[in-house]
């Protein structure tokens, strides 16, 4: 049975496509459009599913889409009475459009279907399922588990925020949940804003602030914004909050409550707005804390799986982790809405009989390297084209030269293999670095990635020698673990800076990796999953002694990770990187700067 799955109109569309249980393919829309957190119908990603498996959309045995439009419809129906007449300006704006094109998703995706494969679709080809049930889905059945808890965070689906299920060989099942406009989501988005980033775009921004400042305003939080209960399920105080009736997030009462405007974007940083970052991410973590262990108490299964957006702050999971809540943890690497494709299409094929077995499995999902790869030949006709100048090498020879590299102190756009779904590079795009220099954060920050200098960076390790350098309990194939460096590897400073000052101290032998709090994003790197990366990570370890280096994505600031060769060209000369590898070719700088 082949199921096709779909994400959009909300953001981060995606497509994947299922065989017998089997996750064949999976991207992400914005990688093809090179539009981030594309929203729109998934028309690329569709294809390229279909062209990875070989057939035509007359093959396939069930579109399923990851919400339910109607359920939705009634939410927005439900906050325009509950919040009347304050919601007359939304139901104007809006109401309208959900009417006539988002709430019919069946007829607004037959119409997409036949626009751009002139295929008239029959109706009955469509499912739909709830958002959460999705997310859960996508959380259980590429896990390593046959019965989990499964706790999915996000901002909204229909109406839920917040849901714990039950999940084992009969299937899923929903155990609790909280309901719009209650969403701790929504509410470190609001933070995300009133900080001066992107609404779901800069959340991982805000987490990534928060070490520099002091949680001074937790109390604050907790006594105004927020209750919260010792089972970690919680309420906001809607005299805060306008998101439920409005297209903004805070009302007045929320800036006079902290005697502050929202921070102009691109403005300096103040430490005011450092320390209500570090405070909004302690009120977040205490309440998943929670949630988690009344997940597992409440379902008597200590094998814990994540999903949702929120599911991405790997701080949060690092703490899950570290505080022995559960046995085992699993955290969807595609968390957010476009995991939610994947989710749908696994849960249909679930419910018709088809689960792959997982017997002495990691998981499921292949290493997350589900998108697009390219043939040496598809290569060298583009860098032909291009008249770049390259050398092809076996790639023994390749993975040494490369190491040598990254020894001297260059920066290497990395481009192997199949693209990951999700939003981290996990060493098929990815920009790698010396992870030893006290300089490297800096120039990766702001020569190549053009980015704000705060931003950490993560290490990816071998995993055999991952506990060398790391405080990490198991496995972290998927880059959403935070954990501290070893004492060993720590340098004390008797200096005590405050504020983005910090960022000028080294921390440890791996400065360009450890955060100012003494942590990392750790990826363990397996040679089950990715030979290549392995096989580069073991060399540079031949040549230096140490087995990790710098991983980040393949991309600039504002755009999406590289998809094919030419994006990942164009960001090459765009930027200041040293050496650009695609497959066995490698091309430097100096010899291809027109």
């Amino acid at each position: 049975m082949k199921i096709l799955g779909i994400s959009c109109y909300f953001h981060d569309s995606a497509a994947c496509i299922i065989d017998n249980g089997n996750i064949i393919a999976a991207c992400q829309e914005e990688r093809f459009s090179r539009k981030k957190n594309d929203a729109n119908f998934p028309v690329n990603s569709i294809k390229f599913c279909l062209n990875r498996c070989n057939i035509d959309l007359n093959q396939i045995d069930k579109i399923v889409f990851y919400e339910d439009s109607d359920k939705k419809f009634r939410r927005i129906i439900k906050s325009y009475k509950l919040f009347f007449p304050k919601s007359i300006p939304l139901f104007f704006k809006t109401f309208f459009k959900w009417t006539f094109k988002k709430r019919f998703y069946k007829k607004t995706l037959k119409k997409e279907f036949y626009k751009y494969f002139n295929i008239n679709l029959d109706k009955n080809l469509f499912s739909f399922f709830d958002h959460h049930l999705s997310h859960a889905a996508s959380a259980f059945y590429p896990s390593p588990y046959n019965e989990a808890t499964i706790l999915v965070i996000d901002g909204v689906g229909e109406f839920n925020t917040t849901s714990i299920w039950k999940a084992n060989k009969n299937g899923i099942k929903l155990v609790k949940k909280i309901d719009f406009p209650h969403s701790i989501g929504l509410l470190y988005s609001a933070f995300t804003y009133f900080c001066g980033f992107k609404v779901n775009n800069g959340e991982y921004k805000l987490m990534g602030l928060a070490p520099y400042g002091d949680p001074i305003y937790i109390d604050i939080i907790k006594k105004n914004l927020i209750k919260i209960e010792e089972n970690g399920f919680f309420s906001l105080n809607m005299k805060y909050f306008s998101f439920p009736y409005s297209g903004y997030m805070l009302t007045n009462n929320f800036f006079k409550l902290f005697n502050l405007n929202e921070r102009e974007p691109e403005s300096n940083i103040d430490q005011i707005y450092l320390d209500i970052a570090a405070s909004i991410q302690k009120v977040i973590e205490e309440i998943i804390l929670k949630l988690a262990r009344t997940s597992i108490e409440l379902t008597k299964i200590d094998n814990l799986c994540l999903a949702g957006g929120v599911a991405l702050n790997c701080v949060a999971n690092g703490k899950i982790l570290s505080s022995n809540i559960t046995k085992n943890l699993w955290i969807q690497p595609a968390a957010g809405d476009a995991g939610g494709a994947l989710g749908a299409a696994l849960h249909y094929s679930a419910i018709n009989g088809i689960i792959p077995k997982k017997n002495n499995i990691d998981d499921l999902m292949l290493g997350s390297y589900l998108g697009p790869e390219y043939s040496d030949d598809q290569v060298e006709e583009y860098l032909i084209q291009k008249n770049a100048d390259y050398n092809k090498f076996e790639f023994n020879k390749l993975s040494s030269l490369v190491a040598k590299e990254i020894n001297d102190g260059k920066v290497v756009g990395w481009f192997q293999g199949k693209l990951e779904f999700g939003p981290r590079a996990l060493g098929n795009r990815s920009i790698l670095g010396d992870a030893r220099s006290s300089e490297m954060q800096k120039k990766l920050n702001l020569k190549i990635k053009f980015r704000e200098s705060f931003r950490p960076f993560a290490p990816a390790v071998i995993e055999e020698d991952a506990e060398k350098y790391f405080k990490l309990k198991g496995k972290s194939p998927y880059m959403l673990l935070v954990t501290e460096v070893n004492d060993s590897i720590k340098i004390q400073s008797k200096s005590r800076p405050s504020g983005l000052d910090k960022l000028k101290i080294v921390r440890s032998n791996i400065p360009a990796v450890t955060h100012v709090d003494f942590s990392a994003r750790v990826q363990t790197v397996s040679k089950k999953t990715n030979v290549k990366f392995y096989q580069l990570l073991s060399d540079f370890k031949f040549l230096s002694g140490d087995s990790l280096i710098i991983n980040t994505s393949f991309n600039v600031r504002g755009e999406p990770i590289v998809c094919s060769p030419e994006d990942a060209y164009n960001c090459f000369i765009k930027t200041n990187m040293d050496i650009l590898v695609i497959n066995n070719f490698m091309l430097y700088k100096e010899k291809n700067t027109s």
